[in-house]
């Protein structure tokens, strides 16, 4: 009993001192980042010219209306404060504009209250305009305050890199003082302060957003002025509070598929299968009407089809600890929502649920999906002449060994950071990454050359297979490819 409480106290520590040293999931939540603020984003530009009907003066949902509702569920929305055009005009573009800069990844932390403010005021002004993903993008803003999700794949991501490679090389601290940053401190917190003087906000929603601010400005002098423990301490408590989001995040993809799963098994159509059959004959949810009679008119597909979706939302939260079971299900509700946004006229809601099921995406493949997108643009790039003298790019691994934590040497970037773009991950990423790689790829780190990506030199003897065992004795350095040995 006591080796096991010993083994116990040992496991609850080592999980303690992971959480808060390191922010989990950075891929994950990197590609949550960018799929809701992109879902969104379209929205609200495909919406342009139907705005003011949607949510603004001319909306169906009345002023008044919307004032008795907030008045009943203390809801947000700053559309409340001004019934004038002008003012729906820049709350509306500027929901625009911090969509854009959430999905770029530009002053993360800034830009997603900035984006929850744009999604709450909008979706609170008319609560009856959406298709069932303006829900999911109404959680996942709340929640994506709490994320440390521009680690990767980010403008904040580059600047980091730009800074601590300038302050590796030598740089003066004050040149590297974050300008952007304290301008964004100040035009939020006037932004804060005049409706505070104003009596605008509810007592909650202004103490909310005023310990964002202080967390913020407590945060940014840490980071420019602070040493020793309380840095560390800081670091710590937004590691925690990334890592408690993050699994609130995961709880409510699956709540929304139990949920969704479990309605439908008690419904008599779902029962006999012939439940997808309805809404493929609906005529506003179908913008290819031949496309959904072929599939309409075999039983056997409309029935695979209903009971498939049935299975697969109900397994799907009880599988998540089956790493291969998981993603054959995930794959299969991705495939799933493509086909609404396809048959149904849906693809803001595919989006959204398609952007939300990302945080369950295995690390390996969203490194591989960042490779073939980064070699995409730079393609596009030298195909355009703004690449570099259009030139093509070194070859590429085909899985990337990711750096360690001590980082790379000064001015030289990684394997990793050349592909995405981003600062040094942790161990296991570039474990995983390395075990999936071919055998003919790996370096051995014990040959020399093998740090410059050269093949090791093996020893094939005529006793039997290779050896990689190097011959006693110095082994001089080659200055370029060894010449066969005419002996073997």
């Amino acid at each position: 009993m006591r080796q096991l409480g010993s083994r116990f106290d040992a496991a609850v520590v080592r999980y303690f001192l992971t959480v808060v040293s390191h922010a989990l999931g950075p891929y994950q939540t990197a590609i949550l980042r960018i799929g809701v603020a992109a879902t969104w984003l379209f929205f609200l530009l495909r919406e342009v010219p139907h705005r003011h009907e949607l949510y603004g003066p001319e909306s169906p949902w009345a002023f008044s209306l919307a004032e008795q509702l907030i008045e009943r569920n203390k809801a947000f929305t700053v559309l409340l404060w001004s019934d004038g055009t002008v003012w729906f005009e820049l709350v509306y573009f500027g929901a625009v504009a911090a969509s854009l800069a959430l999905m770029l990844g530009w002053r993360t932390r800034t830009m997603s209250v900035l984006f929850m403010v744009g999604v709450f005021s909008l979706q609170n002004r008319s609560v009856f305009m959406g298709d069932g993903g303006d829900n999911v993008i109404h959680l996942m803003a709340f929640y994506l305050i709490f994320t440390r999700c521009a680690q990767v794949w980010s403008l904040d991501a580059r600047r980091a890199r730009r800074t601590e490679a300038a302050l590796r090389a030598g740089a003066d601290p004050d040149s590297q003082l974050d300008r952007t940053g304290v301008v964004l401190l100040v035009l939020t917190g006037f932004a804060l302060g005049v409706p505070t003087l104003l009596g605008l906000f509810t007592l909650v929603w202004g103490l909310f957003f005023w310990a964002l601010w202080l967390i913020q400005l407590g945060w940014f002098l840490l980071q420019f002025h602070g040493t020793g423990e309380p840095r560390s301490l800081a670091t710590a408590v937004a590691n925690l509070a990334h890592n408690a989001a993050l699994v609130v995040i995961m709880a409510e993809v699956c709540l929304i598929y139990a949920t969704a799963g479990w309605y439908k098994v008690q419904g008599s159509r779902w029962q006999d299968g012939t439940a997808t059959w309805y809404p493929l004959h609906l005529d506003y949810f179908a913008p290819f009407p031949a496309l959904a009679d072929i599939l309409a008119s075999s039983g056997l597909i409309v029935m695979v089809i209903t009971y498939g979706t049935v299975m697969v939302q109900v397994a799907f939260p009880f599988t998540l600890f089956n790493r291969r079971i998981k993603n054959v299900l995930l794959a299969l509700m991705i495939v799933e929502h493509v086909s609404i946004a396809v048959l149904l006229g849906l693809p803001f809601f595919s989006m959204a649920m398609i952007a939300a099921d990302a945080v369950f995406l295995p690390t390996v493949f969203l490194l591989w999906l960042g490779a073939r997108v980064t070699g995409v643009r730079e393609r596009v790039l030298g195909r355009l002449g703004r690449g570099p003298h259009g030139k093509k790019s070194a070859p590429r691994a085909p899985w990337p060994i990711l750096p360690s934590p001590a980082g790379p040497p000064v001015g030289e970037a990684t394997s990793g950071e050349a592909a995405y773009g981003e600062g040094p991950a942790e161990p296991a990423h570039a474990l995983k990454a390395a075990s999936y790689r071919p055998a003919a790829d790996r370096p051995d780190p014990t040959t020399p050359g093998a740090a410059a990506g050269t093949p090791p030199t093996r020893d094939t003897g005529p006793e039997g297979p290779p050896r990689d065992t190097p011959p006693e004795g110095p082994r001089p350095e080659p200055p370029g490819p060894q010449e066969p040995d005419g002996g073997r």
